[in-house]
């Protein structure tokens, strides 16, 4: 189990200095540009609606909003951005409303995953990227394997029918997981599982666990939205946490005082 104290020892690296940032305009998407400009990289924030980043509260000196849907984003377009930076941050996902649960597009999260990928493979760059997708605890880390309980294996299993996200959120996990793999030429990747999101005004301690603790479905944990874009954020900026982390499934977990 890793355990942070509020804040890591930060060992920037030396080629960190701008991140493509999917979902900008997300709950979570906003906290992390903010958290990324704070920490003194650049943000290329792809988001539907540029209002939606007017509040940053950073200074907005780094910042470069490119308001469109990925989806309608060309691959040369894309590569445009990418040659710019060197991690792409995916904190996309589905409005909590009918026609965001079961309306189109229904692999949002996972499209834009293969099309990051495939646009990187397509330029061969001289870098390795870091791939940081924010995903969930109801996604099994196969690699391992996980064995949750079986109450939350039914119900998972019922999401997958009935819930369109869910399965979005399995199949973009699976891209890097299996299309990218571990030993990929161009991409390295860490697939970020919080659990019970919750908004919360200031970071707080938080643990960061290879797999989940608890029943994520009846025993769910709590994680405050900042302490994940907190967490995302160290993930670009710091070599051994991403050395920690890389081609794995980290849960996070706000600390149980």
């Amino acid at each position: 189990m890793f355990k942070n104290l509020f804040s890591f020892n930060l060992k920037l690296s030396d080629t960190m200095k701008k991140a493509l940032v999917l979902g900008a305009s997300g709950a979570t998407g906003r906290l992390l540009v903010d958290s990324l400009l704070q920490k003194g990289v650049d943000v290329i924030a792809v988001v539907r609606d540029a209002r939606s980043l007017s509040r940053i509260d950073s200074s907005p000196a780094g910042l470069q909003v490119v308001e469109a849907e990925i989806s309608k984003i060309s691959e040369a377009e894309l590569a445009q951005y990418l040659n710019e930076c060197e991690v792409v941050f995916s904190c996309l996902g589905h409005n909590l409303t009918i026609k965001g649960m079961f309306g189109h597009p229904r692999r949002l999260v996972t499209d834009a995953i293969k099309k990051v990928v495939k646009t990187i493979d397509s330029i061969q760059p001289d870098k390795k990227f870091k791939i940081v997708l924010m995903n969930t605890t109801g996604n099994c880390n196969r690699d391992i394997p996980e064995t949750p309980p079986f109450s939350q294996r039914f119900v998972v299993a019922l999401l997958r029918v009935l819930l369109p996200p869910h399965i979005d959120n399995e199949e973009a996990a699976d891209v890097l997981r299996l299309q990218v793999g571990q030993n990929n030429e161009y991409i390295e990747w860490t697939a970020v599982r919080p659990d019970g999101l919750i908004n919360e005004d200031q970071r707080s301690q938080y643990d960061i666990e290879t797999s989940p603790t608890r029943n994520v479905i009846f025993d769910a944990g709590s994680t405050s939205r900042i302490n994940v874009a907190d967490f995302m954020s160290e993930l670009a900026i710091n070599s051994e946490l991403w050395r920690e982390w890389k081609g794995k499934m980290p849960v996070i977990y706000n600390r149980v005082a």
